[in-house]
């Protein structure tokens, strides 16, 4: 399979005022360029991280489907590069790509040999980070602001690899309709239509935890609501508890400004509403009464 720069929307709602629209999309792009993604403070977003993903199952990743650049541009002053390398010299810089990719699959899958025994050989999350630069990485993202992203990504001044991507991100943000609801209805993404008749604590904690997963499905390729119940409480018994999947899931604000990185949305990791979801998934423990000895005082 051959992996290309995409993006898709998950959900995408608006309240009153169409102004006042929420988008979460689903983007794939290089890895090489999540960190100029990851300047846009309007963003929540959530991604697979490679210090949780097997080397093995890296690897596979890394030679079947590895992500080469998509502009092969010459040198020249400044962060934007030149004109399209021709001839030979386009040649070389494919084969300087090509052996640095070959020679880190080589290099790897000889330490994996060399070191059998998982207990003698270094974390994933040291010998993941080397084949980055070759991978796809995809991402959910939600926001309530994007004319700057795009002004700015799809800019001819942006690098090649995130101009494709945040053009993708345009086009399916301009052809997607978004759906009226009111307070106090929410935006749930990765809640699929035969799912909405679920009860409302059981669709916020099912959307929070699919969005931290990137993904409508378990690990096992399976739609599995009690293990998505049971990833959003591993979510929240994490210590610290990891809370940025819970800003993907959002209702139209009462007030104004409302905590968070939304306009006129309150997300569920800042809503009082997750304290009514916490206080059930997690009941407290009925205090028990101390008994104290009661020491008699004489009295003068």
């Amino acid at each position: 399979m051959h992996t290309e720069t995409s993006a898709k929307v998950i959900a995408d709602s608006f309240t009153v005022n169409p102004k006042h629209r929420i988008t979460t999309m689903e983007v794939t792009l290089h890895r090489f360029v999540l960190a100029e993604f990851n300047t846009h403070r309007v963003f929540s977003r959530n991604s697979a991280s490679s210090r949780a993903i097997p080397v093995e199952k890296m690897l596979e990743r890394f030679i079947g489907d590895p992500a080469m650049p998509l502009a092969w541009p010459a040198e020249q002053p400044g962060m934007q590069g030149g004109e399209e390398l021709q001839g030979q010299d386009a040649v070389d810089a494919r084969k300087l790509f090509n052996q640095v990719w070959a020679n880190t699959e080589f290099l790897i899958q000889e330490y994996l040999k060399s070191h059998p025994d998982k207990s003698g050989r270094l974390h994933k999350s040291l010998i993941n980070r080397l084949m980055e630069p070759f991978m796809w990485h995809t991402i959910i993202v939600t926001s309530t602001e994007w004319e700057n992203f795009f002004s700015q990504r799809c800019s001819p001044l942006a690098q090649p690899e995130m101009r494709v991507a945040a053009e993708k991100m345009r086009e399916a943000y301009q052809a997607s309709t978004p759906l009226e609801i009111l307070h106090p209805q929410w935006h749930t993404p990765y809640i699929r239509e035969d799912e909405q008749d679920l009860d409302i604590k059981t669709k916020l904690m099912v959307s929070a935890a699919r969005c931290a997963r990137v993904s409508y499905l378990t690990h096992d390729g399976v739609r599995d609501i009690q293990e998505d119940v049971n990833l959003f409480k591993r979510l929240m018994t994490a210590d610290p508890p990891h809370w940025s999947p819970l800003e993907h899931v959002a209702t139209p604000a009462l007030r104004a400004p409302e905590p968070g990185n939304f306009n006129s949305w309150s997300q569920l990791r800042h809503n009082p509403f997750l304290t009514t979801i916490r206080e059930e998934l997690f009941p407290a423990k009925p205090k028990r009464k101390r008994l104290t000895k009661q020491i008699g005082r004489a009295h003068v």
